[in-house]
């Protein structure tokens, strides 16, 4: 069990993808946003919706999860976390989300997808290897369901950023906010965090940010983001 902020809770059976440091900068980065509707583009148990309405409690959000394992544990967070009127989960390829919802439902989209386009099966799961969610399908999907002026925020590794980009252009999704994440103050980058705005203008805007500093110790912004205070 995951102790979540303001009281919420989050189950995640065995075999399922577990809450993960990528998904906790995703939902604070993402919760910039504010009262805004998302769609989480493989969505697992629940997590960053959980996240995200225990930060905001106007947002609603709906998750798209294609394994039926997580999505019944998204079901059950839901529920035990009383979250039926704001948040809900559909067990469902993300290629179908044209045919799930009209164009234009969503203010927002936030996905942690699969970071890995090959490599044998045994060594990554389906959540993390590209077997049933491409780049270019994740971004046809964010396409498609953002409004005009809408955002897509999304986690993804460094080495894969200007794959990212190429492809959401053709989609119209303009990168404007990328976040370079460390672990460690002196250490490299191993994380990005992307905003791509749907129909923008050209402009990028960069900052980066460290979890830990050299000794290891938390620095504030790792504290915010875990709720996290100081006595």
């Amino acid at each position: 069990m995951e102790y979540l902020p303001h009281g919420l809770q989050l189950e995640i059976p065995p075999g399922c993808f577990p809450l993960t440091t990528d998904s906790m900068v995703l939902a604070d980065f993402a919760a910039a946003a504010g009262e805004k509707s998302y769609l989480d583009l493989g969505s697992g148990c629940g997590q960053l919706g959980l996240l995200l309405c225990a930060g905001n409690d106007r947002c609603r959000v709906t998750g798209i999860e294609l394994d039926q394992n997580a999505h019944r544990a998204a079901l059950q967070n839901i529920r035990q976390n009383r979250l039926d009127p704001r948040m809900e989960s559909i067990c469902a390829d993300l290629g179908r989300v044209p045919g799930l919802f009209a164009p234009g439902s969503f203010d927002c989209c936030i996905s942690n997808p699969p970071y890995f386009s090959g490599g044998p099966a045994s060594q990554f799961t389906s959540a993390r290897r590209e077997d049933c969610c491409t780049l270019a399908e994740l971004m046809a999907s964010a396409a498609w369901a953002l409004k005009y002026g809408g955002d897509f925020f999304l986690v993804h590794r460094p080495e894969r950023l200007g794959e990212i980009i190429a492809q959401g252009a053709p989609h119209k999704l303009e990168a404007k906010a990328l976040t370079l994440v460390r672990h460690r103050e002196d250490g490299p980058i191993a994380l990005v965090l992307l905003k791509l705005r749907k129909g923008a203008k050209p402009g990028l805007a960069i900052r980066e940010l460290s979890l830990h500093h050299p000794d290891g110790s938390p620095t504030k912004e790792y504290q915010e983001i875990y709720h996290i205070r100081e006595d």
